[in-house]
Parts: C-alpha cells; structure tokens; sequence
C-alpha cells in the first residue's frame, strides 16, 4: 500500500496535515499562533501534536542531575509535570477544536507571576457555530485568565486558598464569556465548551463548561474531575426548566448539545433581561495531589462518546508503562476513538504527575516460541534416522 501525504484546509486559515494510517485517516492539525498581549507564548505549545515538555533543562540552563540522583530527586519533588497533546478532525469537515498545554506557568506569565511550586496550565476548547470562539479563547488566554481577573501576584500567590483559586476561575470564565459578546469579529452564533485545569503545588483545580471531560488516574481507577454539561443531565435539566427552557431531543431549546458554553450570545440575549437557561459558569471540582494520581486526561467530547473514562485511563495507563510518553498516548487515545467510529473533531491532553517507575511496568512477556516447518522429503529424511537410531 502505498501512502500519500498531502495538505488540505479544513477551516479559516487552518492547516491540517493528512496522514494516513491503516484504518481511518489520521488529520494532524498543526496550527502555530501567538497569544495577543504582554505575554509571549512558547510556539512549541500551541502545536496541536507538540512536543512532550514545553521546557528542558538544557534550554533553561538548570545544571543536568547525574542519574544516581534521579530517584531521590522524584521522591522530593512531586508532582513533576509534563504533558503531550494530539488532535484529529475526524469525519468532521472543520477543526473547531482548540487547547491549551503550558507545563511552566512562570516561564510564560512573566516576572510578576511567580510560584514558589510546579504549576501547570492545560485547556480543551470544544467550538461550535464556527471555530472563532474556540480560537479567540485560545488565543487570549493567559490574560483573561489572569491579567484580566487581576489573578494575586508574587508572593501573595503561594497564599491562595482553594476557594479564593475557584472564585478567580470563576470570574475568568465569566469575562471570558463576555469578551466573545464584545468583540465584533465573533459571530453571536459561535460558541465553545471550555474546560481548564490548573495545578498549583499539589492542588488540582478543575474548572469545566461545557461536555469536555478531565479524568484523573488514581493508581489505575478513573476518578472524573468534571460533570459533562448536556441537557438530559438532571441537574442541569432542572435548572434549564426552571429558566424558562426546555430540552427536545437531548437539544438545549432543541438548537444546543450542551447547557454551558461560552458565546453562543444569540441564546443569551433574551429580551426583557430575562435569564438564560444557557450559562458560563463553570463548575470547579479540586483534589490534593499524592504519590498515587498518575496522570490527568482532559479530552473533548469526540473522546467520550465512544469511551468510558476508565476505558480512556487503561489505554492511556498501558502507553505510559512501555514508553512513558505521554504525546504518544495523546495520539493511541485518538487513533482508538477513531477506530471505534467516533463521528466528531478529537483532541487530547494528557498531564503527567510523575514518571511511570519500573515497579509500575508490566511482567516482561514470555518469550514466544517460534515454529518451522518441514518438507515432506525433510520429514522422510528425519524418520529414517530416528528408526535407524532405535527411536519409535
């Protein structure tokens, strides 16, 4: 079979690099952007297929460590982070799907946002209506998600409590959800789902609208991190209900899969200043990092209609015991949604807390048994030795 390679555009001045594999075809987004603002972004990181760590000791210039040290050195410092990312058009004939994967938060907030502690910041943008939602969130970020809400500098930052982070997450979701109605260059019809995860030390901060979906492996069991936000939900059929709205179908109003989103101001502008039954406010789920939280998965909604979250987790779980790379899980995760006929746009974003230890490894296989066979003359042969020797 002979593979060929080609480029073709799936949306607005957005590339998408067709690589075939045995199957389905495999479209590789690999948009560069740069984030608008005081804050410059690594290129490295908007890559939809990135690579595995935004920095690297050599590139920061922090003295190698000998690997005799390399195990105490793990057993200090936890959580270490690093990320890999990968993302498919699918069936679909746009990409409105947009992330976010930063390993280093003060390498890319600038001198005024220190940590005294790892801190990590990864997205999943599910768009819809268009990708101008998706991509303006993407795109703007960092400042709205902490230039804009005023998010505590050095060193009041290492004093946060968690619900002082969740109200800042809050509000970010909320201006950022009113920076879409003010800018005149995205559509009223546009939209996007938004989840983020933001690590600090060992505090997780999952903050979610939308039906993407975080998924955190607790030594091998899948413990969801978000709740998906779709109409036929109860709680949030409830709510819908008592706004005013109603689901048909499984649709918000018989028009939206979800029941949170950002945009989609053409549903939000109600007359009379009625409330909608579509919000942005997220909801914000949190947990204490220990030894035993592997890794996160933050994927959108093509992952999960066709996958359980324990089922993403094995899959996930098993790349990471024989290679460790977390890039390449990101794609296996895709390649098996596509493979079980996912019909939507796919991406995934795989957080890593440590790295997989050989005590995690599965049992080295069998060596398997190799079989030859003989020709009928080789089998003659071979029987007139063995009576000759006695054998019977």
């Amino acid at each position: 079979m002979v593979a060929e390679t080609k480029v073709v555009f799936c949306s607005k001045s957005l590339p998408v690099l067709e690589v075939p594999y045995f199957g389905k075809e495999a479209h590789l987004v690999d948009e560069m952007k740069s984030i608008d603002g005081a804050v410059p972004v690594d290129p490295t990181l908007d890559r939809v297929r990135a690579s595995e760590s935004v920095c690297s000791s050599s590139q920061s210039g922090v003295k190698q460590i000998p690997d005799t040290d390399v195990d105490s050195m793990e057993q200090r410092e936890f959580p270490s982070l690093r990320s890999g990312s990968f993302a498919d058009i699918g069936p679909r004939r746009d990409m409105e799907d947009e992330h976010i994967r930063i390993d280093d938060l003060c390498t890319h907030l600038g001198s005024l946002f220190k940590f005294s502690k790892p801190s990590g910041f990864y997205g999943v943008f599910d768009g819809h209506g268009g990708p101008e939602a998706a991509a303006y969130i993407r795109k703007n970020i960092l400042r709205l998600f902490f230039e804009d809400v005023r998010f505590p500098h050095m060193p009041d930052v290492d004093e946060l409590r968690p619900e002082e982070i969740e109200n800042f997450l809050r509000e970010a979701f909320l201006l950022a959800d009113q920076a879409l109605a003010d800018d005149s260059g995205i559509s009223n019809l546009s939209g996007t789902t938004a989840l983020t995860a933001l690590v600090l030390g060992r505090l997780l901060m999952v903050a979610n609208v939308g039906d993407c979906r975080a998924v955190l492996s607790r030594k091998g069991e899948a413990v969801d991190m978000s709740q998906d936000h779709r109409p036929i939900y109860s709680p949030e059929k409830e709510r819908v209900e008592e706004l005013g709205g109603f689901v048909d179908g499984g649709y918000l109003n018989g028009l939206l899969s979800v029941s949170r989103a950002l945009g989609d101001w053409d549903m939000k502008l109600l007359p009379h200043g009625s409330p909608s039954p579509l919000i942005a406010e997220p909801e914000c789920r949190q947990v204490v990092l220990t030894e035993e939280d592997e890794f996160l998965i933050i994927a959108c909604d093509g992952i999960w209609d066709v996958m359980s979250s324990q089922h993403a987790v094995d899959v996930v779980r098993r790349g990471l015991q024989r290679h460790d790379n977390p890039e390449r899980c990101a794609r296996d995760l895709v390649l098996r949604a596509l493979g079980l006929d996912s019909f939507d746009n796919l991406t995934v974003v795989i957080v890593c807390f440590s790295s997989f230890h050989r005590d995690n490894s599965p049992q080295p296989q069998q060596r398997k048994l190799r079989y030859c066979s003989l020709s009928a003359q080789a089998l003659c042969s071979l029987q007139r030795s063995l009576d000759k020797s006695g054998c019977q």
